[in-house]
């Protein structure tokens, strides 16, 4: 039952990345579109950089997950690499439960917000008006992402810090 599940994550985790790697090709030609009209045609268009600022935020909170899923971030594992492997696993599992801490605390905010923006109508005060539902929605559902990666990394975590001898996590496969 979990390996269908897992298999399932990995594939809307897959859609993401290609969303992802659309909207950056999708904002490489607006970009390269509005520096065009605006340097040689003096015609900037009203709605490129609007468009781009929330799809910077989109490629941010969408790609958390896929990121932390393939172990992506930057960090220093000089010590902790020394460590072992009880050490490490409880290391992960305090991270992943602060993770999944902080991903529900921006989950729930990033919600109200959500809410509160489609309640009374918000928009962004320019030519285009983009309704600012979309952009903050983009927390509640990327951070939600994030937090499912942290909630798999624990419970990862908490079977190695149960079965050290196997040295290794819970294959996805």
């Amino acid at each position: 039952m979990l390996k269908p599940a897992l298999r399932g994550w990995d594939g809307l985790l897959a859609v993401l990345r290609w969303t992802s790697m659309a909207v950056l090709a999708f904002m490489m030609l607006t970009i390269c579109y509005d520096a065009i009209m605006r340097y040689f045609f003096a015609a900037p268009t009203s709605w490129s950089l609007e468009i781009n600022s929330f799809l910077l935020v989109y490629l941010a909170v969408i790609g958390a997950a896929e990121a932390q899923r393939h172990d992506a971030h930057i960090r220093i594992t000089f010590f902790i690499d020394k460590l072992p492997v009880r050490a490490k696993a409880l290391i992960a599992l305090l991270t992943g439960l602060i993770g999944m801490l902080f991903c529900t605390i921006l989950v729930w905010r990033g919600g109200l917000m959500t809410f509160q923006a489609w309640e009374y109508g918000e928009r962004v005060s320019s030519a285009f008006g983009t309704p600012m539902v979309y952009p903050y929605g983009l927390l509640p559902i990327g951070f939600g992402a994030l937090a499912l990666q942290f909630l798999i990394e624990t419970c990862q975590a908490a079977y190695r810090l149960v079965h050290p001898a196997d040295g290794k996590e819970v294959s996805h496969a």
